[in-house]
């Protein structure tokens, strides 16, 4: 069984703590994405996983086998980089085959093998052209049939993703998860892009500042964020001032609304709720306002209203029936109606 687990993993470096403590556990065929911003450690964690930096201290275990120490060339480790990393001067088939090569493995396996990766990644028709020839699209996934040609145990994508444009990445994110679940593969993904990470993923690992913020699938990390920073930082968020009324209920303009995170804070605690676009209708008899914009989305329909209370401005995920009913100007009602928020003190 392949697994990869971080234990207490801590890694520092000059006036910088990049990991602080990171327990995690990737079971065997499960893609967890780690998704966080810019320094938050999540691309550390994978180049530790690679033998690429070293943990201060912990332990990292694949398969059960402590690999903290084994340097990059002895792990097992199926790795694609954010750029594509193929070799201009070798065809299409002699890139998926140099990892075979290294490994010396006879010529009619590594032909046997290079077709069977070919195949998998649906380029069979291009075993002969040469990386200049091959669209963005197509030169990542040879660099994925050549991390995956030589069996890896673990596969460590490292924001494949972000080179390429909106169509192709959509397209692309699609095959890797097919690619990945067919050849039941134990991946680690990397990304900064919530969208990305919601749709490929298993579970997701949201880290800020070297910390695990929640750990999670797609949907609870969506529609029960644990903290603040992990609602604010996957999908958007409306605010409200508030205060805990006991429980799990916090007190917004005179309505109460559940806030599970609410429990950590004593009674009368002010807070700011933070609500999910979605979670907020426009009904007549809700808080007052006046719509400043309708912003088409193709799937959904954003409007925005500047509420009269707070003087607070909104952002409400109506349907298209409803959109097509409101033009700027418009005074409406805006109701809280979800029950998926999340507050922190104020």
């Amino acid at each position: 069984m392949t697994t990869l687990d971080y234990i207490s993993v801590r890694k520092t470096f000059p006036n910088t703590v990049a990991l602080e403590g990171l327990d995690l556990d990737v079971q065997e065929g499960e893609l967890i994405t780690l998704l966080g911003p810019s320094g938050c450690g999540k691309t550390t964690a994978l180049r530790i996983a690679a033998g690429f930096e070293f943990a201060d201290s912990g332990a990292v275990l694949v398969g059960g086998s402590d690999i903290t120490r084994t340097p990059a060339h002895k792990r097992n480790m199926g790795m694609v980089f954010q750029s594509y990393s193929l070799f201009p001067n070798l065809t299409v088939a002699q890139n998926v085959e140099f990892g075979l090569r290294t490994r010396k493995l006879p010529s009619d396996q590594r032909k046997r093998r290079v077709h069977e990766m070919m195949e998998l990644v649906q380029l069979t028709s291009m075993a002969n052209r040469y990386a200049h020839q091959l669209s963005g699209g197509q030169q990542q996934r040879v660099a994925l049939a050549r991390a995956l040609a030589i069996q890896p145990q673990v596969l460590l994508l490292d924001e494949p993703l972000s080179a390429l444009d909106a169509k192709v990445r959509t397209t692309l994110r699609d095959e890797i998860r097919r690619i990945q679940t067919e050849v039941g593969i134990t991946t680690l993904f990397v990304t900064h892009d919530q969208e990305e990470a919601l749709a490929i993923s298993d579970r997701i690992c949201v880290m800020s500042q070297g910390r695990v913020e929640q750990l999670g699938t797609p949907t609870a990390v969506y529609r029960n964020p644990s903290t603040a920073f992990v609602a604010r930082f996957v999908g958007s968020m409306n605010e409200f001032e508030g205060q805990v009324g006991g429980g799990a209920e916090v007190a917004v303009l005179g309505r109460h609304i559940p806030v599970p995170n609410a429990r950590a804070y004593g009674n009368g605690t002010p807070v700011r709720v933070l609500v999910r676009p979605e979670d907020l209708s426009i009904a007549a008899g809700g808080m007052p306002g006046t719509v400043t914009s309708v912003t088409f989305q193709g799937a959904t329909t954003l409007v925005g209203v500047r509420l009269d209370v707070i003087d607070n401005l909104v952002s409400v995920d109506v349907g298209q029936g409803a959109a097509d009913q409101l033009t700027i100007g418009d005074r409406v009602g805006v109701e809280i109606s979800g029950i998926n928020a999340v507050c922190e003190p104020v």
